[in-house]
């Protein structure tokens, strides 16, 4: 096997991908990737590429995700599913601290995070995009969050680019995909053709180098990279939505009082649907829970929305309590102030929030209707009077 270096771009079989998952689990790390649970595909603990989704895809429109079987058997021909490596690295619940009490006195003690490394199998170039977002969020300032740096640091990723483009997506507008470039230490892309299966893998570290040292493999042919540059072109040109990004956060701003903040809040359901499945949305709530026995108590930290009432509650009340004001936080912040926040946008494109809000309201939709009419918006008055 000759001697892989960063930078480089190599060929492995199909079988070379259980070597890959064993080479890992030698150095120590725990292996999450895509599987099928409950008729969708979920991320998960896996053992071997038997575990991965072979021959499946999905169809995906607004309120709609069915899985379909391919006519072929593909292990990573699906698009991204409901959950997002968001809760791996931002667990949906997170003990804090613990508390006790018995005849001595009270005690406190610090929660404290497994000592584990995580290695994502099957990250897509948007959801790459996604984690680094949160980086900026979590670990990018002054104050670290411990959970998610306990869980981020020395994960490693293995990146796979999109071979096909599903019905909600929109990576390209956002400048995130199909094509990863960044935040991985190895980068997959799936060929099939004349008979053949097999990856081509694009070695970004000195770990992945170090990894695919024990992976049978060969060097790329001209014809595979070819090939590969074909597909992605291909999932380029075949998103399912598109959004015009230019000047979103100053369209948003001079609109904050555009009539079509009524309309959205006449059909959205204020479930909060959009932000649980969203791979970036990071907004929590944290609570005491104590037995019946007033003797043992935590403190937790669970996910929460601005689309409940109680997020901006504040003494005297709700600061945003219709479901227009909140579904404007909610997009303003995900378009325009995340901007200024954290130079970035919010949204990486997926296209969950399409899929999986139960009355297909669409973001790409929302911003083309206030784009459509933009300075035709009644700036004075047509609100409910709230912020």
């Amino acid at each position: 096997m000759p001697i892989v270096r960063m930078g480089e771009v190599v060929s492995m079989d199909r079988g070379g991908l259980d070597t890959l998952f064993d080479a890992l689990r030698r150095r120590g790390f725990r292996l999450i990737g895509p599987t099928v649970r409950d008729g969708a595909i979920a991320y998960d603990d896996i053992a071997s590429s038997a575990d991965l989704p072979a021959g499946w895809s999905d169809e995906q429109n607004g309120g709609t995700y069915r899985l379909r079987r391919r006519d072929d058997d593909a292990l990573f021909g699906y698009n991204v599913g409901p959950q997002s490596w968001k809760r791996n690295l931002f667990p949906p619940s997170s003990v804090m601290w613990r508390g006790r009490r018995d005849g001595a006195g009270i005690s406190i003690s610090l929660a404290t995070e497994p000592k584990e490394r995580l290695a994502f199998i099957g990250v897509r170039s948007c959801e790459l995009h996604a984690i680094a977002i949160q980086d900026r969020v979590f670990i990018g300032g002054d104050h670290v969050d411990p959970v998610y740096a306990a869980r981020r640091g020395g994960a490693f990723i293995v990146a796979v680019n999109c071979g096909q483009a599903g019905g909600t997506c929109f990576c390209v507008s956002m400048q995130t995909g199909p094509k990863a470039t960044s935040g991985f230490d190895l980068a997959l892309t799936e060929l099939l053709e004349d008979g053949e299966h097999r990856f081509l893998v694009e070695i970004a570290t000195d770990r992945g180098a170090d990894v695919m040292e024990e992976v049978g493999h060969r060097a790329a042919e001209t014809e595979e990279v070819e090939t590969a540059d074909r597909i992605l072109d291909h999932t380029a040109a075949s998103m399912g939505r598109r959004m015009d990004t230019s000047g979103i956060k100053e369209l948003l701003y001079d609109n904050l009082e555009h009539p079509r903040w009524d309309d959205v809040a006449g059909r959205c359901l204020a479930c909060a649907n959009c932000t649980m499945v969203c791979p970036t949305c990071f907004c929590f709530s944290v609570g005491e829970v104590a037995d019946l026995a007033g003797e043992n108590t935590e403190r937790r930290r669970e996910w929460d929305s601005c689309f409940t009432i109680d997020h901006s509650y504040i003494h005297g009340g709700s600061v945003r309590a219709s479901t227009r004001s909140r579904y404007r936080q909610w997009m303003t912040h995900k378009l325009a102030t995340w901007i200024d926040q954290f130079g970035t946008s919010g949204c990486v494109g997926c296209g969950r929030c399409i899929t999986w809000c139960p009355v297909a309201i669409d973001i790409t939709e929302e911003v083309a209707a206030i784009r459509a009419t933009d300075g035709a918006a009644v700036r004075e008055g047509t609100g409910d009077g709230d912020a």
